[in-house]
């Protein structure tokens, strides 16, 4: 996160549903990472995924960390994903002012230029 060129950290914990369980990270400390260099996370909605989990969706809202929903598509059918990650950002008490996809382009170009 300390390169100015980082933005998002996608895939925040790597869990895969049924497969593997997140790495044995500290989010606590990722988490205020990224609020005290101005990055942000990444809700993940791929349905094998669904990361980050509800109780880290609500523990960055609560520090001011911003989150991106984002598909994990590898075709146009994949973006069909984007509701299970409105789900989970849901269950975390997340709001749209809290989303980093609800800005428009030119609040999006401020809150990623480091």
């Amino acid at each position: 996160m300390d390169n100015r060129y980082f933005n998002i950290l996608a895939h925040p914990t790597g869990r895969l549903l049924g497969e593997r369980p997140g790495y044995a990270v500290d989010m606590n400390r990722i988490i205020s990472a990224a609020k005290e260099r101005g990055c942000f996370l990444e809700i993940n909605a791929h349905p094998t995924r669904l990361d980050l989990d509800d109780v880290h969706c609500r523990q960055a809202k609560q520090i001011g960390v911003k989150l991106a929903i984002s598909t994990d598509a590898h075709s146009t059918m994949g973006l069909r994903a984007m509701r299970y990650g409105v789900d989970q950002a849901r269950r975390g008490w997340i709001e749209p002012d809290d989303v980093l996809n609800t800005r428009s382009w030119g609040e999006l170009k401020k809150l990623l230029s480091r």
